[in-house]
């Protein structure tokens, strides 16, 4: 399971679609409705919000909208109904910089067209992260 701080228009197409998958796992076991993955540590920084369930849930809105500006058919409906977040999470720059590297490394394998797009642009985190000074997370694993 990997929680991007990465903005989903990164994400080739399999990219979003596990992106999706394994958000709406994580809003499963922050929901108490699964018993798997229940100590992964990418959930970390989620049960650290005010309100674990409504990250969650804003962070899967964030893939959905990116999913229907491509033209996806993303269930929306599977997203918890949950107050907007009153402010955004933040996360660090060390973090973002190196979930950024692994994804690119990932692209270079998979889709190299796509990698070559986002070399091209700038890399942005997902719309519910505010980047913040500090290096890679303890809970990530390196």
């Amino acid at each position: 399971m990997r929680l991007w701080t990465v903005h989903p228009r990164h994400f080739d197409p399999p990219g979003l679609v596990a992106a999706w998958r394994e958000g709406l796992l994580a809003q499963a076991v922050l929901r108490g409705r699964t018993r798997g993955y229940t100590r992964h540590p990418q959930l970390a920084r989620f049960r650290a919000a005010a309100d674990p369930v409504a990250a969650i849930a804003a962070y899967l809105r964030g893939i959905h909208a990116e999913a229907t500006a491509r033209g996806y058919r993303f269930d929306a409906s599977r997203i918890a109904r949950a107050r907007p977040l009153e402010r955004r999470m933040p996360e660090t720059r060390g973090q973002f910089e190196f979930e950024w590297k692994h994804l690119m490394r990932k692209l270079r394998a998979r889709n190299p067209g796509w990698l070559a797009r986002n070399r091209a642009g700038t890399a942005s985190a997902h719309p519910i992260f505010r980047l913040t000074a500090g290096g890679v997370r303890d809970w990530e694993r390196v």
